[in-house]
């Protein structure tokens, strides 16, 4: 009998055939299988001729080339795949065995599908994974959870494979049970569209405002790299921005300004309505690309609509400056408001979330790797319970000295008709949660005044609730509901 495979992978898309050269260059003997057989095939006699792949034409002889506990990674299209696969492969598994589902899928099909799979006596992970066709070949940010017994069999051939942190710790770890794995990348997911918007609205006040070229801007994001906005975004917008294809104008300035998304931002967006959670930035970032989407009408709207804005005549060497401080400010409101949606979740679905260990799992291998996420991380050594980043010592310091310039920027493209929605919604966030008091109390005096939906009162204990007769001709009948 010919040697049995460490794990066996279905899929051979891009993610599929890059995780698989990822693995038997790691020394693990992969068996192979998708549902056109011929792609198994072109791999075996392609880039991956030689390797330690086992060719499997069935399903059946997937699992039959597989030792024990069997070790099965699904990298198919999230949603009704999956489903369908999982059916398709519980019969012939045994107690033990263990299905992880490596695709973008919604974290609460990942609870469904470990209940599913618990319940049959197999074992499931759902894991997140960041990094894109190069992450998945040279070593991507891995975020696993779901059956905690689990873990030990999958541990070392995923902190094997994936990214490694300056300091070689590696960029996979134990999220926590059912879906805090596919939690945990969604979060990630909208944070990534937070900070490419913030990304692209400074790009946007550079060009239009301040009218710079496509090589001053690639020297600006240049010089950011090397300081505190060090990071993977960072760095691939300067090389954007120098991109030469031999066009004329610029690659950058050929592409359609539409922007596209596969719905993990609209799904975090989603879970912090449920939570209660204000993610004001991620969301603003969510309603940008949808913006974007409105293509004609904007271009219909922009010869109709025409606004008093005032061309821009101050210090330009000192509003770069000012745009770097408030990018930097901007993106520590949206960790901030990530790690809120974290913990919440954390509470509702009873996981036990390794806060700074998810900071460690970001910091390589995947699209918001940053210099910031190790302070992040160091955040959270210093106090586990912490509420809220802004309320750490680094954070509430690194907002407070760049405040002035975060206004300053705001106040510039507001007067020049330059649109910064994220910029601008996260230091909203940051004024409101700093205000002891907001105009809440008029908004619940109105609630009343329609819907005599109650209200607390400051000079009495919390959870004691008083309606008043507004009109004088109402009655004593409260709504008797009150969520705050």
């Amino acid at each position: 009998m010919s040697e049995q495979a460490n794990i066996g992978l279905i899929g051979l898309a891009v993610m599929g055939e890059n995780f698989a050269l990822n693995m038997a260059s790691k020394g693990f003997r992969v068996a192979l299988y998708n549902r056109s057989v011929a792609r198994v095939d072109a791999l075996m006699q392609g880039r991956g001729k030689g390797k330690r792949f086992v060719r499997a034409a069935t399903v059946e002889e997937l699992v039959a080339a597989l030792e024990r506990p069997r070790k099965i990674l699904m990298l198919v299209k999230a949603g009704d795949p999956v489903d369908q696969l999982i059916e398709q492969l519980l019969p012939l598994l045994q107690p033990g065995d263990i299905l992880i589902d490596g695709g973008n899928s919604l974290f609460t099909d990942t609870i469904r599908r470990c209940k599913r799979v618990e319940a049959s006596g197999m074992l499931y992970v759902g894991s997140g994974v960041s990094g894109g066709e190069e992450g998945a070949l040279n070593g991507p940010s891995l975020m696993p959870g779901g059956s905690p017994a689990a873990w030990p069999h999958i541990k070392p051939i995923f902190q094997a494979i994936c990214a490694r942190t300056p300091e070689g710790e590696p960029c996979s770890d134990w999220m926590g049970e059912n879906g805090a794995g596919h939690f945990v990348k969604m979060i990630h997911n909208g944070i990534e569209y937070g900070d490419m918007q913030l990304i692209s609205e400074t790009y946007d006040v550079m060009k239009r405002m301040l009218g710079m070229s496509n090589a001053e801007m690639h020297a600006v994001f240049a010089e950011w790299n090397q300081g505190e906005l060090d990071s993977y975004l960072i760095e691939i917008t300067r090389d954007i921005l120098k991109f030469d294809s031999g066009s004329t104008p610029a690659a950058i300035d050929l592409i359609l300004d539409v922007a596209g998304q596969k719905g993990t931002g609209k799904w975090t967006v989603s879970a912090s309505l449920d939570a209660g959670m204000p993610l004001t930035l991620i969301g603003e970032a969510v309603f940008a690309r949808n913006l974007s989407a409105l293509k004609d009408e904007r271009v219909m709207a922009s010869t109709q609509l025409k606004a008093d804005v005032v061309k821009f005549s101050g210090d330009r060497k000192q509003l770069i400056d000012d745009l770097r401080q408030a990018l930097y400010a901007s993106k520590i409101i949206s960790y901030a408001q990530g790690y809120q949606l974290l913990r919440a979740a954390a509470t509702t679905y009873q996981w036990k979330l390794n806060y700074g260990g998810i900071a460690l799992v970001w910091r390589g291998g995947c699209i918001i790797r940053s210099v910031f996420l190790g302070d992040i991380k160091k955040a959270f050594d210093r106090n586990y319970e912490l509420v809220n980043l802004l309320l750490d010592p680094f954070f509430r310091d690194g907002v407070a000295n760049r405040q002035a310039a975060w206004r300053r920027v705001i106040v510039a493209a507001v007067q020049a008709g330059i649109p910064v929605p994220c910029l601008s919604s996260a230091l909203a966030y940051f004024d409101g949660y700093r205000s002891a008091r907001l105009p809440a109390n008029l908004l619940q005096a109105q609630r009343d005044f329609f819907g005599a939906h109650t209200y607390e009162r400051v000079d009495q204990p919390r959870g004691q609730f008083f309606h008043t007769n507004w009109t004088g001709h109402g009655g004593t009948t409260t709504a008797k509901t009150y969520n705050a």
